[in-house]
Formats: structure tokens, C-alpha cells, sequence
């Protein structure tokens, strides 16, 4: 049990990971229910809390993480109970989205803070990967309370929706059946396909290079 508890503690972006995607699988079961929402609720608390906590082996400012969190935790819980309430909507959306563009941000401060990659470092890409769509989605969120119908879909377009929208459109498969219609909605769409482009082309791409160079490095010496 220590052990494992050890190697969670070392491996913040892991949990968060999980978390994550944990919550994307659980989410279709418990959306319907107003006592499911309030466990969504607490467990959105949690991911908030595990984002914080992995921002602790960052090199950015961990306070600005707290700060940002601490209102998006509450918000968490209100949207969770009252996901058809607008002005909690748009305010949930206003914390969260820039809460979790800085926790992407703090992850790939740490992943360009040295040239090693470590075992963390790997699971942050994934984590990052994750917060960025999380973050869009709750700007898509707020765009749709600001500007009504701004996504159409063949169901209404609730908040796990948007998030499908956010991560087939950041992954670039075009797998989504939930569309931009109006200029405003199509805007933020195209800057979340440029940010998924970069993603690759820097981060992974930068990822994938060390490794190789290490391993080449590695090779040379045994040789």
C-alpha cells in the first residue's frame, strides 16, 4: 500500500489522467440524475483538486492555480445541481476555462523544463492533452449561454456534448456529430483546431525527439 501510495504521490499528472477520462466513461450514467449529478459534482471537485495538486511540480505559479480552482470547485457543484441555470452556467464557464488553460499551461512548462523525459513528464502529456479540451468545452459552454444555438446537434447540447465536440476537434477526426453554427461558436472552434495542431507539432513532437535522442544516446554508449 506504501508503495503505491509512493508512486501516486510522484505521479500527480497519472491521477489526473485518469481522473479525466474516468469521468468522461462515467459521466453517461449518472447525468440524468439529480443525486448523479451531485456525485459528478463532487468528482469534478476532486479532478479540480488533483489539477492543483499536479501544478505543485510545475514551475509556474501554484497560487494562480488556487486561485482559479478554489471559485471552480464551488461552481463545480452549482452547475451539477442546476445545469439548465444560465447566469451559473456562463459564471462555471468563466472560472473553469481559464482554470484549466493554466493547469495545460503549467503541464507543458514542465514538460519543456529539462531535456529528460520521465515517467510523469509522459503521463502530463497525456493530462494536458485532456485539461485543454476540458477547457475548451467549457468555452463553448459559455459561448452558447452568451450566444443561444450556437451548436446544433441531434440531441439538445448539453455540457458532455460540447466536450465530445471539444476532443473530436482537438484529436482533428472530425468524428462529431455536434456543429458550430453560428460565427461566433465557429471562431472558437477554429482556434481550438489550430491549438490541436500545435499540440502535436510542438509538444509530442518535442517528446517524441527526446526519446529518440536518448535512446540513440544509450546505444552509442553500450556500443
Amino acid at each position: 500500500m506504501k508503495r503505491h501510495w509512493t508512486w501516486l504521490v510522484r505521479h500527480p499528472s497519472a491521477v489526473l489522467l485518469a481522473g479525466q477520462l474516468v469521468s468522461v466513461l462515467i459521466y453517461p450514467f449518472l447525468d440524468d440524475y439529480e443525486v448523479g449529478r451531485a456525485i459528478l459534482g463532487v468528482f469534478g471537485m476532486g479532478l479540480v483538486l488533483t489539477a492543483i495538486w499536479a501544478v505543485r511540480l510545475t514551475p509556474v505559479l501554484r497560487w494562480v492555480a488556487v486561485l482559479l480552482g478554489a471559485p471552480a470547485m464551488v461552481l463545480t457543484v452549482l452547475e451539477a445541481l442546476a445545469p439548465s441555470t444560465d447566469w451559473i452556467v456562463l459564471t462555471s464557464a468563466l472560472w473553469h476555462a481559464p482554470f484549466y488553460f493554466y493547469v495545460s499551461y503549467a503541464m507543458i512548462q514542465y514538460l519543456f523544463d529539462d531535456d529528460r523525459v520521465t515517467r510523469d513528464e509522459l503521463f502530463a502529456t497525456g493530462a494536458a492533452f485532456t485539461v485543454v479540451a476540458w477547457g475548451f468545452a467549457y468555452v463553448f459552454s459559455g459561448v452558447q449561454v452568451v450566444w443561444p444555438d450556437s451548436f446544433t446537434a441531434a440531441t439538445d447540447v448539453g455540457w458532455y456534448e460540447l466536450l465530445f465536440l471539444s476532443f473530436s476537434n482537438l484529436t482533428s477526426v472530425g468524428l462529431s456529430d455536434v456543429l458550430p453554427v453560428l460565427r461566433h461558436a465557429r471562431a472558437v472552434v477554429m482556434v481550438e483546431q489550430v491549438v490541436g495542431v500545435l499540440y502535436v507539432a510542438l509538444v509530442v513532437a518535442r517528446l517524441v525527439g527526446l526519446t529518440v535522442a536518448r535512446a540513440a544516446g544509450h546505444d552509442r554508449h553500450d556500443s
